[in-house]
């Protein structure tokens, strides 16, 4: 979760807030081969992988709250935190398209955001800057995508419940692209000036 400048970092490795975020980058290949399961004639496990998804956002929210709480920011999880977002989202992406719950221009669509980044990164290292915090407006996106998944998940079975999980499902989606790529434009703004910046003459 987003950290303030305020606060002191650490160098400590094994803090809560980290084992949560380790323990959530675990859960990515396990949430795929709960979802990809029907894929290759094994049981629908759906269940599963939508119970992984919401361990995910439970330890999303504690892991910031408990490095503020408890001074427990650290270097090593201002690179987890960010790290599993990503990896939850592109292996949800993989995962719903392969099922065809997602079409694919909106995968292509948030590949092509988390394509842009990379370069920035890139970028901001060949500069010897670290990569800015992550802001209020990336995580509202991520939220807003960690729940539309699920719910577009839930809107692959059939009923009034898969019908109402894809209308709220589509809705999420829906803004959580958008504050995605706004996310990533201020990202590529912030870059710039960054970049800018040390580009000009004493």
């Amino acid at each position: 979760m987003e950290v303030q400048e305020t606060r002191v970092q650490t160098d400590r490795i094994w803090t809560i807030p980290n084992v949560l975020s380790m323990a959530r980058l675990l859960g990515v290949p396990l949430f795929l081969w709960l979802v990809l399961s029907p894929v290759f004639d094994g049981p629908n496990r759906d269940g599963w992988a939508l119970l992984v998804l919401f361990l995910s956002g439970v330890s999303d929210y504690l892991d910031g709250k408990l490095a503020r709480r408890w001074n427990q920011i650290s270097a090593l999880g201002r690179v987890l935190d960010p790290a599993a977002d990503r990896l939850y989202i592109l292996s949800t992406l993989v995962g719903l398209t392969w099922r065809e719950v997602l079409p694919l221009w909106l995968t292509a669509l948030l590949l092509a955001r988390e394509l842009m980044l990379l370069v920035m990164v890139w970028l901001l290292d060949r500069h010897g800057y670290a990569p800015p915090q992550v802001n209020f407006l990336g995580k509202a996106a991520t939220f807003n995508l960690m729940y539309a998944f699920p719910l577009l998940l839930l809107s692959d079975s059939s009923g009034v419940l898969g019908s109402l999980a894809a209308i709220f499902g589509w809705a999420f989606a829906g803004w959580g692209t958008a504050l995605y790529w706004w996310a990533g434009i201020l990202y590529v703004v912030q870059v710039r000036r960054l970049l800018t910046v040390d580009a000009t003459p004493d």
